[in-house]
């Protein structure tokens, strides 16, 4: 069967088409219905049919591949490497799941996790799996007003957590962050399981914190059953920026993710059982539980955990892991690639890197030329893909475990078997013509994998998803593209207000209310601009409540330093502008909307677009010569 075939029967025979790709996964219990869509856009996939995701990322390779590698944890930070076979790995996620059940998690309860790119993490999201618990995991580069905002979301029984992080050689404390958070938060965790790696010291709270070494201690020989949950009950949530200040809670189901993911191993990444799979993302975004934990280990690959830099101790590290566990598959960011670029090619070709059959990119839009010099430095294909962590697994990619499709230099390629792509425009919601500008939607039903619904929100998932055309009810993936007449697409950027900063996705309101909250800021815009190493930045502008000090080039600078540390504070580095600019007027329409799009064309150097309507053309200029200094 060629491609075009595999996908039509993907989307004219759902039922056929998914049922096939279910015999890739375990069942406890069959399913009785394939897919009920009979309340859209809400998609129920293998109904009644019951499984688990650790049993399918671990427990199923005991037996046969036990004493093969599963995780591989090495980290240049604290220089230590350890693998886990996957009899260990079924011995540490039973352990951590009788801690947790010891500290009274059970099904249905939430966990969040907390934590840098160690062991225990994968532990945490697999034994939560086990027992039927929901994590949530959050990125360990968030400040605690963000964590706060998460605890309140999801209401964890449990935070599993650390004393620290290391990144680039400097300690990250995340115990004063999460006590913070919490103290922030009006829900209250009933403990808090702590990871104690020896790198700073923490303050306990009595009754609260449990150290994770001493309670392991006591359940080496944990034996723990897996709890089988029906297909459509809640995996995990994750939460993702969205317009408003508040993020959304992504929830994912667990037999559709296990399918889908099993699927897109086999058909996207050509992945086998006892290869090795290296994903440089982190578990805080999607990239990390779908193809750092689950995809690869339901596959039967051993993984690799990376705590590190891609350039620390020198440029060649991730090659030399390449070399050493003879990775065959490796899915990193352009953003990385770019970095590496900076160094000289003797760091990559030192190393013998024949295992490597493929590179995948995701996160940003791959420009040519970093597409090109990394394809040729490494002699392996290049492969681009396209997707969100509403998604949970790629949307646009070459599906080469079917078809040898070619690629195109710019494009992430074309739809996904279950992915009904269109693109339509924005103002009449008619499909586009080929080459013609519009916004990437889906139609429905979304493909197994994709997300429920937002976490206690079934209105919000309708409203932000579903409602933003009156011709059709589809999902926006509130991109930019084309379509060109070869069916191949083109993603040209965000049409919402949400950032994508190396692949992490931002959004404006939350920089907006972070710097707010200084006590000298008036009114603030904050844009995502054009930027040639990370794919966006956030730029900030702000009025001033009172200039006084800020009418030097010293003053301002100071301004600036003190508004980006309030950032850091509240949201994280990650979400620090990469410019504060002090201007006395905002662009507005004569409604009072502000001209986002014109803010962002002027920082890119780009014509503002049509201003028939903006309220004082002056503010504009004032931005024009901000930009110019």
């Amino acid at each position: 069967m060629n491609y075009a075939e595999f996908y039509k029967q993907s989307v004219d025979d759902p039922q056929t088409f998914w049922a096939k790709q279910a015999e890739l996964i375990d069942w406890h219990q069959p399913y009785s219905q394939v897919l009920d869509y009979s309340n859209p856009p809400f998609a129920k996939w293998f109904v009644g049919g019951q499984t688990n995701l650790c049993h399918n990322a671990v427990d199923r390779w005991v037996a046969g591949q036990g004493d093969k590698p599963a995780l591989i944890a090495i980290s240049t930070e604290t220089n230590t490497e350890k693998v886990y076979t996957f009899a260990e790995l079924h011995t540490e996620v039973q352990r951590m799941a009788a801690l947790m059940q010891s500290l009274g998690v059970g099904k249905g309860d939430r966990v969040l996790i907390y934590m840098p790119m160690i062991a225990e993490a994968a532990f945490a999201m697999l034994a939560c799996a086990r027992i039927g618990a929901i994590h949530s995991v959050v990125f360990g580069g968030f400040a605690s007003n963000s964590l706060a905002t998460r605890i309140n979301d999801a209401k964890p029984k449990l935070i599993v957590s650390v004393d620290a992080g290391s990144r680039g050689g400097k300690r990250v404390a995340y115990k004063p962050l999460l006590d913070t958070a919490i103290d922030l938060a009006q829900h209250k965790p009933g403990h808090v399981l702590l990871v104690d790696r020896g790198l700073m010291p923490m303050q306990s709270v009595a009754g609260r914190d449990v150290d994770y070494a001493a309670l392991r201690a006591q359940h080496m020989d944990a034996q723990v059953p897996i709890t089988w949950l029906e297909a459509n009950e809640a995996s995990y949530i994750l939460y993702t920026s969205g317009t408003t200040g508040k993020p959304k809670g992504v929830q994912r189901d667990v037999g559709g993710h296990a399918v889908a993911l099993t699927a897109s191993m086999k058909h996207i990444y050509c992945g086998n059982a006892g290869e090795t799979y290296f994903s440089s993302s982190d578990i805080g975004w999607v990239v990390g539980h779908s193809y750092i934990v689950y995809g690869p280990l339901i596959t039967g690959m051993a993984t690799i955990m990376y705590e590190g830099l891609p350039f620390a101790p020198d440029a060649g590290i991730w090659w030399s892991i390449v070399e050493k566990y003879k990775v065959t598959r490796m899915f990193t960011a352009p953003t990385a690639v770019r970095v590496l670029k900076k160094y000289p090619t003797e760091f990559m070709h030192k190393y013998d890197l024949s295992s490597l059959k493929t590179l995948y990119l995701a996160g940003e839009p791959l420009d040519e030329t970093t597409s090109q010099w990394i394809s040729s430095e490494l002699g392996v294909p290049v492969i681009d893909n396209y997707w969100q962590t509403e998604t949970g697994w790629p949307i646009l990619t070459v599906v080469k475990g079917v078809e040898d499709v070619p690629t195109k230099l710019g494009s992430p390629g074309i739809p996904v078997y279950g992915y009904k792509v269109k693109i339509l425009n924005e103002a009449t919601g008619e499909v586009c013509g080929a080459n013609e500008k519009g916004v990437v939607v889906i139609e429905g039903p979304l493909p197994p994998g994709c997300m429920q619904t937002v976490y206690g929100d079934d209105q919000r998932f309708v409203k932000t998803y579903w409602s933003n055309f009156s011709s059709e009810q589809v999902y926006s993936t509130f991109d930019w593209g084309i379509r060109d007449a070869d069916g191949y697409y083109f993603i040209l950027g965000r049409t919402d207000d949400v950032i994508n900063v190396a692949g992490h996705r931002l959004g404006t309101r939350e920089i907006e209310e972070s710097i707010s909250s200084h006590a000298n800021v008036a009114e603030v815009a904050a844009v995502g601009v054009e930027d040639k190493l990370k794919g966006q930045v956030a730029i900030a502008f702000v009025i001033l409540k009172n200039n006084a000090g800020t009418e030097t080039p010293e003053g301002r600078q100071a301004m600036e330093k003190e508004i980006m540390s309030v950032v850091d504070n509240r949201l994280g580095s990650l979400a620090r502008p990469a410019r504060v600019h002090f201007v006395t007027m905002l662009p507005k329409t004569r409604s009072g909307k502000l001209l986002r799009r014109s803010l962002q064309a002027i920082c890119e150097g780009r014509d503002p677009g049509d201003l028939t309507t903006i309220e004082d053309p002056i503010s504009l200029q004032q931005i024009k010569n901000v930009m110019a200094v």
